[in-house]
């Protein structure tokens, strides 16, 4: 299955993204073998550094550390696949500043709503950093449930239990991109959280 081909943004009504920046996973995947998704902030700047691009591309780069980081032997994002793991983004556009827009998070989660319906073997969510857990949020609140993750730092609710139409939840922090090399407290915690989801679905 190609993600790309099952979900696309059709209208792009968002006024605070780079539109240019548009992607959505590429590849072909098989969806029963992926038992982890995770979800991280928003497209890069340059399309170079998304996921799965070709060559040695930031996002992959970041992810692959926080997986060694958390005691994994791997090397490439093919590996960090191959444990079962789907990489995307909860806005599909680039960045045009330091936020996004709440409105921009809460239309790009249909999308994202919508990817997460292709993985039905799904265990865990990983939502990595602010804007996937109000994308994820949101995608509840359409399904007539409370919040998943409730308000606050993220520093706070780590270490709890959420849960989301029978998928543990874990908010976490941003694993790609420049500043996972720099904050190396919230580095130790993504491994931490890597660590406890690898071993729910082990």
């Amino acid at each position: 299955m190609r993600v790309s081909k099952r979900v696309k943004c059709e209208e792009f009504p968002c006024t605070d993204v780079k539109h240019e920046c548009y992607v959505i996973p590429g590849v072909d995947v098989n969806p029963g073998d992926i038992s982890i998704v995770m979800i991280s902030e928003a497209a890069p700047e340059d399309s170079g550094d998304y996921y799965y691009s070709k060559g040695d591309p930031l996002f992959a780069q970041t992810t692959v550390q926080a997986f060694r980081d958390a005691g994994e032997d791997v090397s490439s994002l093919e590996d960090v696949v191959g444990l079962g793991v789907y990489l995307t983004t909860a806005v599909k556009c680039g960045k045009t500043g330091y936020g996004i827009k709440a409105a921009t998070i809460k239309e790009c989660s249909s999308l994202l709503e919508k990817e997460l319906g292709l993985f039905p073997k799904t265990k865990v969510l990983m939502l990595m950093g602010d804007v996937a857990i109000k994308a994820v949020n949101y995608i509840a609140k359409r399904a007539g449930e409370g919040r998943v993750i409730p308000a606050g730092s993220t520093y706070k609710i780590r270490g709890q239990e959420y849960f989301f139409q029978g998928k543990r939840v874990f908010p976490s922090y941003l694993q790609a991109g420049p500043s996972f090399f720099i904050e190396k407290s919230k580095r130790r915690m993504i491994a931490g959280d890597i660590a406890a989801a690898l071993r729910l679905v082990k």
